[in-house]
């Protein structure tokens, strides 16, 4: 297979409450996705690593996922090097939160990424699925705040194209699985 399940993760069908006021398959589903991935990775000076992925990456979630809200924080961002220290604070912290509120988080990792560690965890501590493409499956932020793993976009497409993907968001995060 193509991917590795984080260990102990269950997932199981999102419970509604309530009467439906319509049958769901009827009911249009808005998915929230943020796009996170390495910006700055290790680099010592100022700039950013190739940030090809993330129009890749859109163009599959538009193909696949019509019906989902694509948020990447390069497009609203794309000067954010630039920013004065105070602007910069307020996007880093608003993004954390931003991660927070999601349905599906995908962190394209090809290298290491503290802002992507940090919107991973908080993802995933709040309930959102995170599926990470990363040849890192051995790093411990990969590893365990991962519900699916990908090695590389390839496998990633394949998953959305067989509906491993839509399935993990349909399904969702059971709540014991969710955070520490």
């Amino acid at each position: 297979m193509t991917h590795e399940n984080a260990p102990l993760e269950q997932l199981s069908r999102k419970e509604t409450i309530g009467p439906p006021q319509q049958p769901a398959a009827s009911i249009p589903t808005r998915w929230k996705v943020f796009l996170a991935g390495v910006m700055q990775g290790s680099m010592i000076d100022k700039g950013l690593v190739p940030q090809d992925y993330r129009g890749e990456l859109k163009q599959l979630l538009r193909q696949h996922f019509p019906e989902a809200d694509v948020y990447d924080p390069l497009a609203d961002h794309k000067n954010s090097l630039e920013y004065d220290r105070r602007t910069g604070r307020e996007v880093f912290f608003f993004h954390n939160e931003m991660c927070r509120t999601v349905d599906l988080l995908i962190a394209y990792l090809p290298q290491a990424s503290m802002g992507t560690a940090i919107e991973m965890w908080e993802a995933y501590r709040h309930g959102a699925v995170v599926v990470t493409i990363s040849p890192m499956r051995h790093n411990w932020v990969v590893k365990f705040l991962s519900h699916r793993i990908y090695p590389d976009l390839d496998a990633f497409k394949m998953a959305l194209e067989s509906g491993e993907i839509r399935q993990l968001l349909e399904d969702g995060v059971d709540s014991g699985s969710r955070g520490l």
